[in-house]
């Protein structure tokens, strides 16, 4: 992989078998078997995608719901595994798809921070080194020693969010979280997002066009599992938003 490539995609295949007759015991089951009934229907959510994610691009995924997008993004995250195809990455990934993922309520906020950097694959020195960004930008230095459980949901967003992109990671993935907190917090967000545009790389899942205008530098419109348009923010937007007309 070239050296300046972040992510590179090569024909990502990835279903889903979904249910449509429930077997009811062993007899049931073989009846089924022999009439040709599989029990499940297979749901294609990708289907042959392919691109190349340049270091520092902004890049976002946008689509329909039901599109393929965030099926996309967690199989970049690994948290899927594709059918056929490949997904190489240059660089330490760090995904911010859902929120809670990593976390463990009985565990301080202080001690959450470190299990979270573990699971990204960071060592406890190397937490070491982000552990006050990351509660600076929470902005929750004074509950850090008290349960993640005794937590507001609000709270619990903001160190989850700001573990994500305050860790020293190369690659940055998420899906839908540019309104997270409240109104303070967001434009904390929005400033960040705006002095990491070029300088970072960066994927977003979102609905936001006004989001892919102000911050990203290309975009991608993935429409019934394939890509139909890879190009500037403006003309990916635009064709996104005739979706609707």
């Amino acid at each position: 992989m070239e050296n300046d490539i972040a992510i590179s995609v090569k024909n990502l295949h990835k279903s889903f078998k979904l249910p449509t007759e429930r077997a009811w015991g062993l007899k049931q089951a073989i009846f089924n078997r022999l009439k040709g009934v599989k029990g499940y229907k297979e749901q294609k959510v990708l289907n042959g995608i392919s691109f190349d994610i340049h270091r520092n691009e902004f890049v976002g995924i946008i689509g329909r719901n039901g599109s393929g997008k965030s099926t996309l993004l967690k199989t970049l995250a690994k948290i899927y595994f594709p059918e056929k195809g490949s997904i190489d990455v240059n660089g330490n990934l760090i995904p911010f798809i859902e929120l809670g993922v990593g976390f463990n309520y009985e565990l301080s906020g202080r001690e959450n921070i470190y299990l979270n950097g573990a699971l990204l694959g960071f060592s406890n020195k190397e937490m070491d080194t982000m552990y006050d960004e990351i509660v600076d930008f929470a902005e929750l230095r004074d509950f850090m020693d008290q349960k993640l459980k005794n937590y507001s949901s609000g709270m619990q967003v903001r160190l989850a969010f700001s573990i994500a992109i305050r860790a020293k990671g190369d690659i940055l993935l998420l899906d839908e979280v540019l309104a997270v907190g409240d109104a303070a917090f967001q434009q904390k967000c929005n400033n960040y997002f705006a002095e990491i545009k070029g300088k970072q790389t960066v994927i977003l899942v979102t609905h936001s066009m006004e989001n892919v205008r102000k911050y990203c530098t290309r975009a991608i419109l993935i429409e019934n599992g394939k890509i139909a348009l890879d190009d500037s923010p403006e003309k990916v937007a635009k064709a996104y938003e005739n979706l609707w007309k």
